[in-house]
């Protein structure tokens, strides 16, 4: 009979850590969560000091039925969940549960499913740390009082089954306000100006880019502007003013943290958010490998540290040394100064093997399962090389008092970019035009004058909100995942490509919550929040003081919520449309997708159809109105009510007139009237009556 008992999350890793273990042990899987707040009330007594009330969770009573057998038959427990706060919150409800008071029981934690790991961590019990119990406590807390005192005021305003989350509403609010930025962006003109250039006893030509007067710069911002240039400098005597060459290195990008590793994940593999943590939870949890059985292959996937072990800084100059040349390893790992606290409880995501190369498993591994390690696993060993060294030049060129430019580098020395190169790195590897010197004669070819205008600020992708998130220290490692899932399951957002767009409803609730509850929607709040949860996981804060103070704003702004807001429209209002099957009026009713019409004779007629809402205008490519619609992810756009036959179609609303410069049709940008054609550029404000 096993003596001692080891309780683990996954049932993924049962199977593992048994193995390592050996007969001595029995390994058992909580399978997540045990216990937990009610659905069906609050489950906070707010008049006892806000008390949590922890029940079992529905489906779990047969889990800790055994789970108790098995406690019975053992001498010792070890609770083995997860290494952060969740996990340790996890073994907190377990000794609760399992009623392990009197018995012999320890917790365990291991960054890594690996023999050495689990064997090594059995040599270090100790007690379930309070502190991260309350962390997480707490923040569950905050975030079941949020949500059931919030939620009940979108239902009554606005439409039931919506939901308010503290960090979720942060993170739609700051993605509505990106959608705000991009739809009151008015595109400015601006121009290059190069001039090409033939050097003397040479064949190939050089091109210089107009800087400007002196040292001045100088914008161009219309043809008019570039004409003068070309016009002041085409008869001018083009000179070589400085040649200065230099030298400069890109350093390595540091190993893997749960939010680097989702941003790259999304822009290297068009992973979401979701699926990298998926993926990377089965690669941590352990896949079969021949030869060596089940075992995790890398460490664990929720940090936002980037340490990295004395052993695994030992592993890495192992393999540095024996698979390339010396001036390829790095003396030292530098961390990431984030200038906030970090949980640094473990270390970031790395391989757990480094000789386990990805090409050598990837016929163990599934597609997703290789990709993502290979992404891990270059990612930490690029992390332990020295960096990519460059030549640069830079040559400055005069045309009577103005001045162009050329600037080019050679990568001389890869450095950790043999292995790996980051996805938003963009050197430009121009060849070096070394041939040109102070005394080069330079006569002029051509000039090549280019329009350009300035581009909105991107849409967010899952990748970008992350990090968005992560520097305004909003939510932690293992809530960005989650957070915009939520807000895409509900509708909140919706996916196009990989950009992130606010539907109506989304509109709705971000405008609600604005309105009534503009410090639950603010991002330095909720940062705030999270630095308070990190005082509570170092023994600064109590956890129930955070609660105490946050509690009386928020029921205040409720009360005043419940009492004088504005209930917003989307009953079922009736439209001019008849019912062709029963005759009868259709209302407009509002689903997933937003407003539809419906007929009102329901369950007799079932009839649907689509609803447009008018918006006044005439199309102006064929005279039809123009209606406001919606595509099949939520997305509003304004189209022809005369389609498929005209198939006109506009993200922005229609000004209703057109432009006095080329006729093209305006649009509503804010708070002007903006030509729909940008190389038009022409806008006016609009008048705002009195």
């Amino acid at each position: 009979m096993a003596k001692n008992l080891v309780i683990v999350e996954s049932p993924a890793k049962v199977k593992t850590i048994k193995k390592f273990l050996g007969s001595g042990y029995e390994v058992v899987a909580s399978q997540g969560h045990v216990r937990d707040l009610p659905k069906s009330t609050m489950g906070i007594d707010i008049d006892n000091d806000f008390e949590p009330r922890y029940i079992t969770i529905r489906g779990k009573g047969d889990i800790l039925a055994s789970l108790r057998r098995e406690v019975k038959k053992a001498d010792n427990i070890y609770l083995a969940t997860d290494p952060d706060r969740e996990g340790e919150a996890i073994s907190w409800h377990l000794f609760a549960a399992l009623g392990l008071e009197n018995k012999k029981c320890y917790r365990i934690t291991f960054n890594e499913i690996t023999k050495n790991a689990v064997k090594e961590s059995l040599k270090h019990p100790r007690e379930v740390d309070m502190n991260l119990v309350d962390a997480q406590q707490a923040r569950r807390v905050i975030d079941r009082i949020v949500g059931y005192s919030i939620s009940p005021v979108m239902w009554a305003k606005v439409k039931r089954g919506l939901s308010a989350g503290r960090v979720q509403s942060a993170a739609l609010h700051m993605v509505c306000d990106r959608e705000d930025e991009i739809d009151a962006f008015i595109p400015e003109e601006y121009w290059t100006v190069d001039a090409i250039l033939n050097v003397k006893g040479e064949k190939k030509p050089l091109t210089a880019k107009y800087y400007g007067k002196g040292n001045d710069k100088v914008k161009l911002s219309s043809k008019a502007e570039a004409d003068k240039v070309i016009k002041e400098t085409e008869k001018c005597e083009f000179k070589v003013a400085d040649v200065s060459t230099g030298s400069r290195q890109k350093k390595p990008p540091l190993p893997f943290t749960t939010s680097t590793l989702q941003q790259e994940a999304g822009k290297v593999l068009n992973f979401s958010t979701s699926k990298t943590m998926s993926v990377a939870q089965q690669l941590y949890e352990g896949v079969e490998i021949k030869g060596e059985g089940t075992v995790g292959i890398i460490t664990y996937l929720r940090t936002d540290s980037t340490r990295i072990s004395n052993e695994a800084l030992q592993m890495s100059d192992d393999y540095l040394k024996e698979h390339f040349a010396p001036e390829y390893a790095a003396a030292r790992t530098e961390e990431k100064d984030t200038g906030k606290r970090i949980q640094d409880a473990h270390e970031a995501i790395r391989p757990t093997l480094l000789t386990r190369e990805p090409d050598s498993i990837k016929s163990q591994l599934s597609r997703d399962q290789y990709r993502l390690y290979k992404l891990i696993w270059q990612r930490f060993v690029a992390s332990r090389m020295t960096p990519a060294q460059y030549e640069t030049l830079s040559i400055k060129i005069s045309a009577g008092d103005h001045v162009f430019t050329v600037s080019s580098s050679r990568l001389i020395f890869d450095g950790y970019r043999k292995i790996y190169v980051q996805s938003d790195d963009t050197e430009d590897e121009k060849s070096l035009d070394s041939a040109v010197s102070i005394d080069s004669k330079l006569t002029l070819d051509k000039y090549d004058p280019v329009q350009h205008f300035t581009q909105p600020p991107a849409h967010y992708t899952e990748s970008s909100l992350v990090r968005a998130l992560e520097e305004q220290g909003i939510g932690r490692p293992s809530t960005y995942a989650p957070t915009i899932t939520t807000l895409i399951k509900r509708r909140y957002v919706t996916k196009e490509q990989k950009n992130l767009y606010v539907t109506d409803i989304g509109h709705a609730v971000d405008d609600l919550m604005g309105q009534a509850f503009p410090t639950i929607v603010d991002a330095k709040f909720t940062a705030n929040i999270e630095g308070l949860l990190d005082g509570v996981e170092e023994g600064e804060v109590q956890w129930k003081t955070i609660i105490r103070n946050f509690y009386p704003d928020l029921k205040e702004a409720v009360d005043k919520a419940e009492a004088e807001l504005e209930k917003v429209e989307i009953r079922d209002e009736e439209s001019d449309e008849v019912c062709e099957k029963c005759g009868r009026r259709m209302v407009i009713k509002y689903g997933p997708s937003g407003k539809f019409l419906a007929c009102p004779g329901y369950p007799e007629c079932k009839n649907t159809k689509p609803y447009y809402e008018k918006t006044g205008l005439n199309c102006p490519q064929c005279g039809n109105e123009i209606v406001i619609k919606i595509t099949r992810k939520g997305r509003k756009y304004y189209g022809c009510l005369g389609y498929p036959e005209c198939e006109f179609m506009s993200w922005d609303k229609p000004a209703g007139e057109n432009c006095k410069k080329c006729g093209k049709y305006m649009v509503i940008k804010g708070k002007k009237k903006v030509c729909s054609d940008k190389e038009c550029g022409y806008s006016e404000n609009i008048e705002i009556a009195e």
